[in-house]
C-alpha cells in the first residue's frame, strides 16, 4: 500500500490494496493446496455429447476385465461335491443320471505368502584309494556367497518401487511370516538387485534418449547429508518416450541437484522434440542437441485455473484450451492419432483456436496488475508461445507433458513413506529399479514375474543379445512361448 500523501488519490490506494489482497489470497490458496492437497482442475464447461462410453459402462468393463483375469490367472482347485440324497422321492429310483458336467460355484480364498527354505544337499564321493574326493556342484546363487534367491530380490524391488512400502513395514511383514530380515540387509539386497540389473536399466535409458519425442520432468527426493544430520535435496528426473508401436517406456535418473546438467548429459547429440514445462534448466539441451523444445498446455492451463478465484475471466482461456483437447479427443475417437490426418485436423481446428487464444492473451495482458495470478498465467503463456505451438508441426507431439508427470507420482508416493535415500549412489540405485518396474507397469507386465526371471539370467546373458531381456521383448517372448 502506497503512503498517504497529496499526490496519491483514494482511487490509487483502493487499487493498490485490491491488488495486494488478491495476491495474498492467491498465496494463501497455494499454501492450502500444498498443505491439504490440490483440488480438481476439471473444467466447469458442460460436456459435449460424444460417443464415449458412460462412467457406468466403463466401470462394468473394468469389472468384467478384472473377473476375467481372476478366472485365468489364479490357481484353480477343484472340489467334487456329491449329491447327498440320491433316491427319487417320486418313484424311488436310486440310479440317478448326471446332467452335463454339473454346476460350478466359485469361491476365492487368500493364501498368505510364505518363505521356502531350499536345502541343496551335495553328494560327496571318495575313492577307496583315499586320493580322490569329488563334491557335487552347489546350488546356483544370484548373489555370490549369499542365501537369498531371485524371487526374494524381485519382491523387495516391487514392494519398494511399485507398492511404495518402506523397509520397516516389510521388516514387520516378514517377521509375521516367520522370516525375520533386518532392514539393513534389505537395503543391501536392493542395492545388489540394482547392480545386477544395471545393464538392463541403462540400456533402456539409452533407447529412450534417442527416440524422436521425449518428455521430461523432475521432482525432489531428500537424501541424508553425511555428518550433519540434515537432509539435502536430491532430484529424480524422468524421461518418457514411446516406441514404434506406441507403447511407453519410462526411465529415471537421480542427481544431487536440479541443474540442467542432467538433461544436457543425457540428451546430448540427439534430435527430435523435448516436451517439458517452463523450467529454464532444460534450455541447455539446445546447446548440445538439435532437439526442439515443446511446452505443456496442462501447465499453462494450471496457471489460469489457479487464477480463477481472483480473476473469473480466466475461465475464457480455460475454455479455449479445452477446445484444443477436444480436437485430440476426436482424433483418438477416429483412431488417427499421430498420422497425417491428425496433423491436418489439428491445423484446421486447433490452429484457429490457438490464434483466438493468442489474441485474448494480448488483449488481457495490460488489463491486470503485473503481479496478479492472472498476469502470471498470461506471461507464462506468452513466454512459451512458440514452444506451445510445436504440436502443429508434428502429429506425434502431444499437447501436454502429463505422461512424465504421471511417472513421477510413484516417486512422490514413495517419499511420503520412506522420506529419503541415503546418498547419491543410493538414489541412483533406486532410480534404476524404478525404471524397470515403471516400464513393466506401463506395458501391463507383472514386474515381479519379470524381475524374478531376468535377475538370475542377466549376469550370463550375451551382451549382444541384452535387448532380449528388456521388458517389451521379454513379454513378447513369453507370449510366443
Amino acid at each position: 500500500m502506497p503512503p498517504l500523501d497529496h499526490d496519491c488519490s483514494l482511487r490509487d490506494i483502493v487499487v493498490a490494496m485490491s491488488n495486494k489482497i488478491a495476491k495474498l489470497e492467491h498465496e494463501l490458496g497455494q499454501l492450502k493446496k500444498a498443505h491439504i492437497g490440490p483440488k480438481s482442475e476439471r473444467s466447469k464447461m458442460p460436456r459435449v455429447p460424444t460417443k464415449s462410453p458412460t462412467p457406468e459402462e466403463r466401470l462394468a468393463k473394468r469389472r468384467a476385465q478384472a473377473a476375467d483375469r481372476a478366472q485365468t490367472e489364479t490357481v484353480r482347485t477343484e472340489h467334487k461335491v456329491p449329491v447327498e440324497e440320491r433316491t427319487c422321492p417320486s418313484c424311488g429310483n436310486d440310479k440317478l443320471k448326471p446332467i452335463g458336467e454339473g454346476r460350478t460355484t466359485t469361491v476365492f480364498e487368500f493364501v498368505p505368502a510364505r518363505f521356502i527354505r531350499h536345502e541343496h544337499v551335495q553328494e560327496v564321493l571318495r575313492c577307496r584309494c583315499g586320493d580322490y574326493v569329488v563334491t557335487a556342484p552347489g546350488a546356483p546363487k544370484v548373489i555370490e556367497k549369499g542365501r537369498y534367491g531371485a524371487s526374494l530380490l524381485a519382491h523387495l524391488a516391487v514392494a519398494k518401487c511399485a507398492d511404495h512400502l518402506p523397509l520397516y513395514r516389510l521388516e514387520k511383514d516378514f517377521a509375521r511370516r516367520g522370516f525375520p530380515l533386518a532392514r539393513s540387509t534389505m537395503n543391501d539386497l536392493l542395492h545388489r538387485t540394482s547392480e545386477l540389473t544395471q545393464p538392463l536399466w541403462q540400456r533402456l535409458l539409452e533407447q529412450i534418449r534417442v527416440r524422436p519425442i521425449v518428455g521430461a520432468d523432475e521432482t525432489r527426493l531428500l537424501m541424508q547429508n553425511d555428518g550433519t544430520g540434515k537432509p539435502k535435496n536430491g532430484f529424480v528426473w524422468t524421461f518418457v518416450a514411446a516406441d514404434d508401436h506406441g507403447e511407453q517406456d519410462v526411465a529415471y535418473v537421480f542427481a544431487g541437484g536440479r541443474s540442467g546438467e542432467t538433461p544436457k548429459r543425457l540428451l546430448a547429440g540427439t534430435k527430435g522434440t523435448l516436451i517439458v514445462d517452463g523450467y529454464s534448466g532444460y534450455n541447455v539441451v539446445a546447446e548440445v542437441s538439435t532437439r526442439k523444445r515443446a511446452a505443456c498446455h496442462a501447465h499453462m492451463r494450471r496457471y489460469f485455473h489457479e487464477a480463477l478465484p481472483t480473476a473469473p475471466i480466466a475461465q475464457e482461456a480455460i475454455d479455449l484450451i479445452l477446445g484444443l483437447y477436444r480436437v485430440e479427443h476426436d482424433a483418438k475417437s477416429e483412431e488417427i492419432t499421430g498420422t497425417k490426418k491428425h496433423l491436418r485436423l489439428r491445423r484446421q481446428r486447433a490452429g484457429p483456436i490457438r490464434e483466438q487464444l493468442h489474441e485474448w492473451l494480448l488483449d488481457q495482458k495490460p488489463r491486470h496488475p503485473p503481479k496478479s495470478p492472472i498476469s502470471t498465467a498470461i506471461r507464462y503463456a506468452l513466454n512459451q508461445w512458440r514452444e506451445l505451438g510445436r504440436f502443429l508441426d508434428d502429429a506425434r507431439v502431444p499437447l501436454d507433458n502429463n505422461a512424465s508427470e504421471r511417472s513421477l507420482r510413484r516417486v512422490a508416493l514413495g517419499r511420503k513413506n520412506y522420506l529419503f535415500v541415503g546418498d547419491v549412489e543410493a538414489g541412483k540405485s533406486i532410480a534404476g529399479l524404478y525404471t524397470l518396474v515403471s516400464t513393466c507397469e506401463a506395458r501391463g507386465i507383472n514386474p515381479f514375474a519379470y524381475l524374478a526371471d531376468v535377475i538370475p539370467r542377466v549376469q550370463d546373458h550375451p551382451k549382444r543379445r541384452l535387448d532380449e531381456l528388456l521388458p517389451a521383448p521379454w513379454a513378447r517372448a513369453r507370449a510366443d512361448a
